[in-house]
């Protein structure tokens, strides 16, 4: 999964926003200590962890797909000629239910609803005790899932469709209600040179409401559990809230 999209991931997510989550982090991180050492577990092609790792910072950005990481190391290798990385890199190819590295780190962050891929309570709580493993202690990690509101809202308003000349595409999203897994259907059209090729990618995410994703963390070890909503440190509200942010902490 993402291998097909790796090449193009950057510049369909350009309107992500990055600068949100960054801000989010750093916001905590102001208020509750500084981690000198990190891991970006879902890296992609790394445009978190690359923010991070220019702020001195030592990360290692953890990914399954290959693809997601070659694109990583390459944009590293570019943002070090013009001397925007100071701190150090790691790439490592791991999946995220079994991740295990030789040193624990300070914190841990999850970002772009990288849970929801995770298809059964079992394999959540499988990630949730491996990031702890690889916690200090009074380690922090941080994470965020879609609510079931952006769910609905992805499969009320599909289809989603982008016409570009380099690259096109149709992504239909449909709703299985009884095992509340959301599918993404992505038809590409990927230019190369005078032809275009296309290419299908189906994903599928999860659902999990807050109170099962708190059992899970504590279940897994973590002590102090907060929840927060849509890029704030405001309280959930299951009306409103479209995006779920956790921070658990490691014996704090």
């Amino acid at each position: 999964m993402y291998n097909s999209l790796a090449k193009v991931y950057d510049q369909l997510m350009e309107d992500m926003p990055y600068g949100e989550w960054l801000s989010w982090l750093e916001e905590y991180w102001a208020q509750h200590g500084q981690p000198r050492t990190l891991v970006d577990l879902g890296c992609g092609t790394g445009t978190i962890a690359l923010a991070i790792a220019a702020k001195g910072l030592h990360v290692v950005g953890i990914d399954l797909s290959e693809g997601m990481l070659e694109v990583a190391i390459n944009k590293e290798k570019m943002l070090r000629k013009v001397d925007r990385v100071t701190g150090s890199l790691d790439w490592q190819q791991q999946d995220m239910r079994r991740w295990s590295l030789p040193q624990q780190v300070e914190c841990v962050i999850s970002c772009f609803d990288c849970q929801n891929y995770l298809l059964s309570e079992a394999e959540l709580l499988q990630t949730f005790q491996r990031t702890y493993a690889g916690l200090v202690h009074g380690g922090m990690f941080l994470f965020d899932l879609h609510h079931r509101n952006q769910f609905d809202a992805y499969a009320m308003n599909a289809p989603f469709c982008l016409d570009e000349e380099e690259i096109s595409y149709i992504w239909n999203c449909s709703w299985n209600e009884d095992q509340t897994i959301l599918e993404h259907r992505i038809t590409l059209f990927i230019r190369e040179q005078d032809i275009y090729l296309k290419v299908v990618e189906v994903h599928h995410e999860r659902v999990y409401a807050e109170q099962t994703i708190i059992l899970l963390l504590e279940q897994a070890g973590f002590a102090r559990i907060e929840s927060y909503s849509d890029f704030s440190f405001v309280s959930v509200d299951d009306e409103q809230t479209h995006r779920l942010f956790f921070v658990a902490w490691k014996d704090a």
